[in-house]
């Protein structure tokens, strides 16, 4: 992939705009919207339920990216879905049968992903990945934006690249935490497939410029690095 996807995560917008957040995140060729959710028991903050994906869902044809930092995610999961997720990601740490919720949110046609905080080793996926079509690796621990990126995980998001191709498997992998302009060569040398962006984005003076250059500086590198990077 010469270009990510980029996904702002409104975590980092104006909860009292959130329309005009996503508005933005389309005007600034932003690729998909990254919606956080917590509980206040996986993670310690809460932010919003289903019923903030179905307000929005009117205000933007982009995908709308699921990201449950939550306990039980198999409860939750049919709400987001019938507001309008396309993707629900769940923690590997908080799922028990991670198959069969996999499989049922693929059943209720959503795309099923897996996530794991920076404690958790890539090897822990090894039999979920499968049946998922996004992993995303946190690079951050959970819970709060405007962290900074930890660098060893970047090596857990190389691992499940690579494992894709030994494997012949079509999943994608996404990276959240601390992505900037300062990380990028680094983290495009690990190869993700998305980038999920929050202060970056939403901080910058000319968000449409961000994404710009995030995506011309990681193309960049990994012309660089050559076709084995690719």
């Amino acid at each position: 992939m010469e270009e990510p996807i980029v996904a702002p995560s409104v975590l980092a917008a104006d909860f009292s705009d959130m329309r005009s957040a996503v508005s933005l995140i389309g005007a600034s060729g932003g690729d998909w919207i990254h919606f956080d959710v917590m509980d206040g028991r996986f993670v310690p903050d809460i932010t919003f339920g289903p019923k903030m994906i179905a307000d929005l869902r009117t205000a933007s044809t982009l995908p709308f990216d699921v990201h449950l930092m939550t306990v039980e995610p198999e409860r939750l999961a049919p709400a987001f879905i019938a507001a309008g997720a396309d993707y629900i990601t769940f923690h590997f740490e908080a799922a028990t049968h991670a198959h069969r919720l996999a499989v049922a949110i693929r059943d209720a046609g959503a795309r099923p992903g897996v996530s794991i905080v920076p404690s958790t080793p890539a090897a822990a996926l090894d039999e979920i990945l499968p049946f998922v079509d996004l992993v995303l690796v946190m690079t951050v621990d959970p819970g709060a934006g405007g962290q900074a990126l930890i660098p060893s995980c970047l090596a857990k998001a190389k691992r499940l690249a690579d494992l894709r191709k030994e494997r012949g498997l079509s999943y994608l992998v996404s990276i959240d935490g601390g992505v900037n302009a300062a990380v990028l060569p680094s983290v495009a040398e690990a190869g993700p497939d998305v980038l999920v962006m929050g202060s970056a984005f939403f901080a910058a003076r000319d968000p449409k410029a961000a994404v710009s250059a995030t995506k011309a500086a990681y193309a960049a590198r990994r012309l660089a690095d050559g076709p084995a990077a690719r």
